[in-house]
């Protein structure tokens, strides 16, 4: 008998990891490796951030806090939601984890029972699924087609919506297209769960601070104020505050979820890091102007791989609106062969093709539920950048 539980059966490690663990390990051994699978910003922490960090540690505050966030951090949070989006909390409608990963993880556990269905956009980010199996619910995907620029629409997730559908989970902007909702589209998406007053919305607003183009972000609950009381609006400071190591996520929502949320955690990890928090709590409360200096970097590197990839032979890339990732079609290359004689029969086969040819780790389209593409994150160096995509462009005039 395994000392394995069942339940692991029904999951997957996390491809985007496992992807990035394979280029450190080919990097160890010597190989020269660009890695373009994490979901990482390149900057550093801010100053002020650190700063902070330091000063919490300075002063004593090492000791356990309250499990779901110190009452000043949840302050910040509140203030945040309301000059960000609008959006009125209490303290007991706030609840912090150990990443936004946690926060998400949290809710399901807290929330799916056993039959119940959780509708997924896909391309979507490689956890979801796995995490509502582990809930013991059951995924349904929603297939967002290119034309579409990878956007739900209103007419499919009308169609996905059974009576036992519990959650939708909305990532936007969106790992791993980047594609982002106007104000409009997501008022299409709303007036049809208005109707369908049995489900939930589970929003990732991970990415909310990265958009480009003038873009303006907008959440569900802010567009359709009616769905406040059955929206979980999850969010964090891993990537705009470029604090991914910290590991602090944040949600509003309503009384019954949170502290459902809370008993989860008390039984899991209990309280986030003390410093984590101190730090969080700075970077809401300082000087936001950074990130539109930080925004206009990868917006230029955006765009230059945007033309790179449609300049190499076989693909097509589309320009998202916001986060750090681009989603190219490798259809054009499907069924040619490399020069060792091998035939790229999909889009796993084309990520290792370039990850053996040509040193550059990407991650493949199955993993986010869309074949035939694959995820290139641009939050690396410039330099990195514009090496890894000549690298690509060579990789793909090799193919015959």
């Amino acid at each position: 008998m395994s000392i394995v539980a069942n339940r692991l059966s029904r999951i997957k490690p996390s491809p985007t990891i496992a992807v990035t663990n394979k280029a450190k390990e080919l990097k160890a051994a010597g190989r020269d490796i660009i890695g373009l699978g994490a979901g990482e910003p390149d900057f550093d922490t801010p100053d002020f951030v650190k700063d902070a960090a330091c000063k919490a540690i300075a002063a004593g505050e090492t000791k356990y806090t309250a499990v779901d966030g110190t009452p000043a951090l949840k302050d910040a949070i509140i203030a945040k939601f309301k000059r960000d989006n609008d959006l009125d909390y209490a303290r007991d409608q706030i609840t912090v984890g150990t990443g936004g990963k946690q926060v998400l993880y949290n809710a399901l556990m807290a929330s799916v029972n056993p039959g119940d269905e959780v509708l997924i956009p896909a391309p979507y980010w490689v956890s979801y699924p796995d995490m509502v199996l582990l809930a013991e619910g059951t995924p349904v995907t929603i297939e967002c087609k290119p034309e579409n620029n990878f956007k739900l629409t209103a007419e499919a997730l009308e169609a996905a919506i059974t009576p036992k559908t519990k959650w939708l989970i909305f990532n936007s902007p969106s790992n791993p297209t980047g594609g982002a909702y106007t104000r409009a589209e997501l008022k299409d998406l709303t007036d049809v769960l208005v109707k369908h007053p049995h489900v939930y919305i589970m929003t990732d607003d991970m990415y909310e601070h990265l958009v480009y183009d003038g873009f303006e972000f907008s959440t569900p609950a802010q567009v359709e104020p009616s769905l406040y009381d059955r929206t979980l609006t999850c969010n964090g400071v891993s990537k705009s505050y470029a604090m991914t190591g910290w590991r602090i996520g944040y949600a509003g929502g309503p009384k019954e979820l949170i502290k459902a949320m809370s008993k989860i955690q008390s039984q899991s990890t209990s309280n986030p890091s003390s410093i984590s928090q101190a730090a969080a709590l700075a970077a809401l409360e300082g000087d936001q102007s950074f990130l539109a200096e930080r925004n206009e970097v990868f917006k230029e590197r955006r765009n230059m791989v945007v033309d790179l990839l449609n300049a190499a032979e076989g693909l097509e890339c589309l320009k998202p609106e916001g986060a750090f990732y681009v989603y190219p079609s490798c259809a054009g290359l499907i069924g040619k062969k490399t020069p060792d004689g091998k035939v790229i029969e999909s889009d796993e086969d084309f990520v290792t093709y370039l990850l053996e040819s040509e040193g550059v780790a990407c991650v493949q389209g199955a993993a986010f539920g869309l074949s035939p593409y694959f995820r290139i994150s641009y939050a690396t160096s410039t330099e990195n950048l514009t090496e890894a995509c000549a690298r690509i462009q060579r990789a793909c005039a090799a193919l015959s």
